[in-house]
């Protein structure tokens, strides 16, 4: 497995070992122990995939805290351009974009940690998209920007008369109207394995927490973190 950092702190890249024969290919698309000792310490709880076709493109999407999701995205069939957004309020890459191309030849994986705004274009007749997620979807926690916003620029490679968009994804608001109180980026709870965290149990599953601030229990407890028992300081 072969971890590509982009110039975007905590967007990674994965190239996963892939072995072919006169059967066909292996590929271990997911392994918690080595994908955490890469970095990427997410604990998925949903699997989400999609179909669509030519030219539709979908995004972009977050959900608000308490319920921000991280994600690990592939594409199993076809060809997709994948975007991410940096909306982490701190972050020195605030509002500037990275995207790659996943398709079903290069096997490619993108890690989105919590605190960015994601979406992908389709660039075959068809396409598969799978995605695991480190939060359970909230529609009440919903956001988006729109993906046509001038000031971000974004190229998704079809062309503009022939996108096929939902008609929420017409309507989500410019980046300069985005909150930028949503997202912190001392609270993103994925940036590296050595961050200032501390790791802490809840219902028998650890998560991150932030040391101060009012950053919520992943397992969705409600409760916050200061009222669950440190285990030790990942540092």
């Amino acid at each position: 497995m072969n971890i590509i950092k982009t110039p975007i702190e905590g967007l990674l890249i994965i190239e996963p070992a892939v072995f072919k024969d006169a059967r066909g290919y292996f590929v271990e698309t997911y392994n918690e122990q080595r994908y955490n000792e890469a970095g990427i310490t997410a604990k998925f709880v949903q699997d989400n995939q999609s179909c669509s076709s030519y030219g539709v493109v979908r995004g972009l999407h977050f959900q608000r805290p308490p319920f921000c999701q991280a994600k690990l995205v592939c594409c199993t069939r076809g060809r997709v351009l994948d975007v991410a957004v940096d909306l982490r309020k701190n972050s020195s890459t605030f509002g500037q974009w990275f995207s790659v191309e996943l398709n079903e030849e290069n096997h490619r994986q993108f890690f989105i940690p919590q605190g960015f705004a994601h979406g992908f274009s389709v660039l075959s007749e068809v396409a598969i998209f799978t995605y695991k997620c480190d939060n359970f979807y909230h529609p009440e926690a919903e956001g988006g920007i729109l993906l046509s916003d001038e000031t971000l620029n974004i190229d998704w490679q079809v062309p503009m008369e022939q996108r096929i968009l939902s008609d929420k994804d017409t309507k989500h608001p410019l980046l300069k109207d985005f909150n930028l109180s949503t997202f912190d980026y001392a609270q993103s709870e994925h940036r590296t394995p050595q961050s200032s965290l501390l790791l802490y149990r809840c219902g028998g599953t650890r998560y991150y927490g932030q040391r101060g601030g009012a950053t919520f229990c992943a397992n969705q407890c409600h409760r916050p973190y200061r009222q669950l028992r440190c285990l030790y300081q990942c540092r």
